[in-house]
């Protein structure tokens, strides 16, 4: 069921030594969140081995699924189940003929890997059906390890994480909410990934949320397209 859109060429090196693990994560989480149904359309950008998919598909929370993957191995698995699968980099496709025909988009940690993820998101985002459901997460760089490595003069990266090397992009979650707010979204949610721990919501609630940003390790947009 795969489809091959775009050749991942050289983009796609820098993966090159990811544990399989790496792309095949499912995000239950969103799963639950999605309030999209069995004649659903649903378009995950870095679908990877298609976990995420699979968990919709076997959710009856969509009818036709359709991922992006820059990564052939990944992909290759995701082909498996999902409807649709275009394997290649984004930022060089040609998105054009899926505008308007998807009930959600799905991106999981995948912006901060792009050169333009604002443009790129502005494109995606034209191929949800007016009023259909955003769901993205990114790594946080203003969590407070960050902050607290920066403060000492280190900008280190890491095999994973904020500082994972293959990122392009660093994005707070102010930053994070006015990029899908300029690319069209309505955003209705934007959070820590996972609930903060008792210490981090005690500072949180003593600061007026101000600080807030400084424990969330990843940031979570719920958010809907704008009518036209």
């Amino acid at each position: 069921m795969s489809d091959t859109k775009a050749s991942p060429g050289a983009a796609s090196e820098i993966y090159v030594g990811k544990p399989s693990s790496y792309f095949a994560n499912a995000r239950h989480d969103i799963v639950g969140l999605s309030p999209t149904g069995p004649k659903s359309s649903v378009l995950e950008l870095g679908c990877g081995a298609g976990g995420t998919g699979r968990a919709m598909l076997a959710a009856g929370k969509a009818g036709r699924y359709v991922g992006i993957e820059l990564s052939e191995t990944a992909a290759a698995k995701a082909a498996e189940d999902l409807s649709d699968v275009w394997v290649g980099d984004v930022e060089a496709m040609d998105l054009s003929g899926l505008a308007d025909q998807f009930d959600a988009l799905i991106i999981s940690e995948v912006l901060e890997h792009l050169r333009d993820p604002w443009t790129t998101l502005q494109r995606l985002v034209a191929c949800l059906k007016p009023g259909g459901s955003v769901f993205a997460s990114s790594p946080n760089v203003s969590h407070w390890m960050v902050v607290r490595d920066i403060f000492m003069g280190h900008f280190r990266y890491a095999e994973s994480g904020a500082m994972d090397r293959t990122h392009l992009r660093w994005f707070t979650p102010e930053s994070y909410r006015e990029m899908f707010e300029e690319a069209g979204v309505v955003v209705d949610r934007v959070g820590p990934l996972v609930p903060l721990r008792w210490k981090a919501r005690l500072i949180g609630g003593l600061s007026g949320g101000r600080l807030d940003h400084l424990f969330a390790a990843q940031i979570m947009i719920c958010g809907r397209r704008l009518p036209k």
